[in-house]
């Protein structure tokens, strides 16, 4: 009686073990014929101008404060934006300025949803999106303002990061500091994408 107890509970347990693994390959075999949805891409940014060569350009570089550049904002290309995006928002920023608090280069938002980039010298009112508005820079006018570092110093990064919001229009007023459009930015975002680029002088 012993034995046939313990041969009905292995036999129980085998039984147990073969229907789970039928059940299993059974779900894995209409996992396989359904297939899978592929991940979507994720959210990019692209700067022609400022990847192929490296480095920062001229073309690019602030034109004062002993700089001598064109100061003309760089292109920039953006793919995949989250699903529920409203709008676009740009942003140039140096961590390495010695200030404390790093310097504002560019802030442009209300972007369109429907845009795909920035026109080289979209940042200085060329071509720039119907209905997309610049806000104050650290150097206390709207607009792009290029790199501008001091002379001796190991090259500086420069972020420009684009912001994919959930909402169409940032309620902030005309005169907006780069830090309160920043923080209406990060509340409203869905995702960001950043392309970096040097600059030393």
């Amino acid at each position: 009686m012993f034995r046939s107890k313990w041969q009905r509970a292995a036999f129980i347990l085998a039984g147990a073990a073969f229907l789970g693994a039928t059940s299993a390959s059974g779900q894995a075999a209409k996992a396989k014929a359904k297939g899978t949805a592929a991940p979507k891409a994720a959210f990019k940014v692209s700067a022609p101008d400022l990847e192929s060569k490296g480095r920062i350009t001229a073309a690019h570089v602030y034109n004062s404060f002993g700089c001598t550049g064109q100061n003309v904002s760089p292109a920039l290309n953006w793919s995949n934006p989250p699903a529920g995006t409203k709008s676009f928002a740009v942003t140039a920023y140096d961590p390495d300025a010695p200030t404390g608090s790093g310097w504002w280069h560019w802030v442009m938002y209300n972007i369109p949803a429907t845009a795909t980039g920035l026109a080289a010298g979209a940042g200085n009112g060329r071509n720039a999106p119907s209905g997309s508005q610049q806000g104050m820079t650290d150097f206390g006018t709207k607009g792009y303002g290029g790199p501008c570092p001091p002379v001796g110093d190991k090259p500086h990064h420069y972020h420009f990061k684009v912001f994919a919001l959930k909402t169409d229009k940032l309620d902030v007023p005309g005169n907006a500091t780069s830090a309160m459009i920043g923080y209406n930015l990060n509340a409203n975002k869905l995702a960001t994408a950043t392309v970096t680029g040097l600059y030393g002088r």
